[in-house]
């Protein structure tokens, strides 16, 4: 039996081959995924993640492959731009939302009194700004795991956590709450 090399198959591809894009994914999917979760310390659901939009990008780019039979280094370059990208975004937002909690626990004492405030204060939030507040900011999920996680659009997820760290901190710090 012949196998196909990658070069053989990026033309089948381009040719308009779903088949052979398939085998290339089945061919480069398990490195792939491989080392996206070495270099993410182990987050399978993210890495898994970022695998499946490395060949969607790759495959919506594969007329620009230059060389075909570069097919393997090629995907692996989406794959780490795909996980710098998403590892700087998440960097920017856990900071965020880890000094924001940090000067509202700082702010607010943590007395008993606060604690029962803030529960108040949380139990008042609409559900989806609520949930989107707990993954975020309590638990230190990033804006992007949220949105997955609660099948909300990303946009939505970050304006959800930052009206709700609003009427949170105004509930804390006795100012208004209408965010």
């Amino acid at each position: 039996m012949n196998t196909p090399t990658d070069a053989g198959l990026v033309r089948a591809a381009r040719a308009g081959s779903d088949a052979a894009f398939a085998r290339l994914v089945e061919r480069h999917q398990a490195p792939v995924r491989a080392f996206l979760r070495r270099i993410l310390g182990g987050r399978f659901d993210m890495a898994d993640d970022l695998a499946q939009e490395v060949f969607v990008a790759a495959w919506g780019s594969l007329g620009r492959l230059k060389d075909p039979a570069g097919v393997r280094s090629w995907l692996f370059g989406i794959a780490w731009r795909r996980a710098q990208d998403r590892m700087r975004s998440g960097l920017r937002g856990q900071a965020r939302d880890r000094a924001w909690l940090d000067e509202t626990q700082t702010a607010a004492g943590i007395s008993p009194e606060d604690r029962l405030a803030l529960a108040d204060a949380m139990a008042s939030l609409p559900a989806d700004q609520r949930a989107c507040v707990a993954l975020c900011l309590a638990d230190g999920w990033s804006h992007g795991e949220a949105a997955e996680a609660l099948g909300l659009p990303l946009g939505t997820v970050k304006s959800h956590v930052t009206r709700g760290r609003a009427r949170l901190l105004a509930v804390l710090t006795g100012g208004s709450d209408d965010a």
